[in-house]
């Protein structure tokens, strides 16, 4: 069997937020506050890259064992922002959550006003592979939006698109019903790159007046009702990903 190739030398900063311990800000502090060592020597900066075989402490104690990656399933409300803390003090996901669950990190986002389906993870490895264009999987979305469909403006979508300098990979659009002055459409994509949908269709001449996220990938919205939040089964999670190790170096790292 294969051995896991080790990941790169990263931030340490990073490594502590992956560790569960804290935000990236936070570590960033708490090693201005000389909170954090390094093989035994006190940090003052974080820019200093650590690899797996790095003794990491913070407060004198090293780091936790990491749990196994785990993947959540969460019905967003609108209303919530992304993010751990929101500058301008709005209610967050993250502050919505069951206090019991662990620091989690959303997989991709969805921005204030958009619902539906959000993956949840504890693992930032897990996280930046479901992200990568390269895993090829689709986001399904149901969309309301302000006037009537003339299919003809979607003809040239899965083509892809360029706005205002951004490009946006193939899209597949598909009208699902008029609503007098309003319309329903199903759009599927693989980047979903920040507000992607809201600007193409905009540009197209449909502002958008509800966005609802069905799937991300294999994991659908399905009838998780609003504000609630389900684990993945474990096996469900080693089966879409292939049995293999999502874990990363992150999660190999061990107390010394």
């Amino acid at each position: 069997m294969a051995q896991p190739v080790p990941e790169p030398p990263q931030r340490i900063a990073k490594v502590l937020a992956r560790a569960g311990l804290c935000s990236r800000r936070d570590a960033e502090r708490w090693i201005a506050e000389g909170r954090v060592t390094l093989d035994g020597a006190v940090l003052s900066s974080p820019a200093i890259n650590v690899t797996e075989t790095s003794d990491i402490r913070v407060d004198g104690k090293p780091l936790p064992e990491p749990d196994r990656p785990r993947l959540w399933r969460y019905h967003k409300p609108a209303g919530l922002v992304t993010t751990h803390r929101d500058e301008r003090g709005r209610p967050t996901v993250f502050d919505a959550l069951p206090k019991d669950l662990p620091r989690l990190i959303s997989i991709g986002r969805l921005d204030l006003n958009s619902e539906g389906l959000l993956l949840l993870t504890n693992d930032g490895a897990l996280a930046r592979r479901l992200e990568l264009p390269a895993t090829g999987w689709v986001r399904r979305y149901k969309v309301r939006v302000h006037g009537e469909i003339d299919p003809a403006r979607f003809a040239g979508l899965e083509r892809g698109i360029k706005i205002d300098g951004v490009s946006y990979g193939p899209i597949r659009a598909r009208p699902e019903r008029q609503q007098g002055s309003n319309a329903w459409l199903t759009l599927s994509l693989q980047e979903g790159k920040n507000r992607e949908v809201r600007r193409v269709l905009e540009h197209l001449g449909y502002p958008v007046t509800r966005l609802i996220r069905l799937a991300y990938g294999p994991f659908q919205l399905g009838n998780l009702p609003r504000g609630a939040v389900e684990e993945v089964p474990r096996k469900a999670l080693d089966e879409q990903l292939g049995g293999g190790n999502a874990s990363g170096w992150a999660h190999a790292h061990r107390r010394r």
